[in-house]
């Protein structure tokens, strides 16, 4: 979606209908316009995130209710784009690989004791015959470097080069990283809390 430019908006009360505020009257990619109160409203949405960033093209001061709406579009903003990050910092590494994770589950195969009697817990819970499972399975590393030809641009005829460079792959996996870890580091601690207490 193309940005949109909002320069000025007020709320705007019909004084054929009773109740405030009614819209919003507001210059938007220099067409004044009147917009309704109505989130699924693409300029309504527009004006409710640029409030959030930055709500001086409603003047001294930004009124409610729209100051509260764009304050909770923001923080729930905020939550999101760090679950994202959080998310994406506990993938695995791909120069360093991951190790293969095991845990012991139950089988079908209930327990039998030395005397050939079922197996049952305390609270006589049959007790089953457990085996080691992989839950999460091991990846190795990619290759540190790779080779790539290079052809010279001033002379068509030349004899191509062969360069190392560091494998694409991790160059990828490092700046998704160092976005992912920007976006945490910059979270505000109310959001933070929010997302521990899901």
């Amino acid at each position: 979606m193309n940005e949109i430019n909002i320069t000025s908006a007020q709320y705007y009360d019909d004084p054929m209908i009773e109740g405030t505020p009614d819209g919003i009257t507001a210059t938007i990619d220099g067409i004044t316009m009147y917009v309704p109160l109505d989130p699924a409203n693409r300029h309504y949405a527009a004006i409710v995130q640029a409030t959030a960033y930055d709500g001086s093209f409603w003047g001294d001061s930004v009124p409610e209710p729209m100051a509260t709406e764009a304050a909770t579009w923001l923080f729930n903003k905020q939550l999101s784009d760090y679950r994202t990050a959080v998310a994406r910092l506990a993938q695995y590494q791909v120069a360093l690989g991951r190790e293969e994770v095991t845990e012991m589950q139950d089988t079908t195969e209930q327990q039998v004791d030395d005397e050939g009697f079922l197996v049952y817990d305390e609270d006589y819970n049959p007790v089953y015959v457990q085996q080691e499972v992989v839950v999460v399975s091991a990846i190795e590393p990619v290759e540190p470097t790779v080779e790539r030809t290079v052809y010279s641009e001033d002379d068509p005829m030349a004899e191509p080069t062969v360069e190392t460079i560091e494998n694409p792959l991790i160059t990828q996996d490092n700046a998704e990283r160092q976005a992912a870890q920007a976006v945490v580091d910059a979270t505000p601690e109310a959001v933070v809390t929010a997302y521990e207490a899901e």
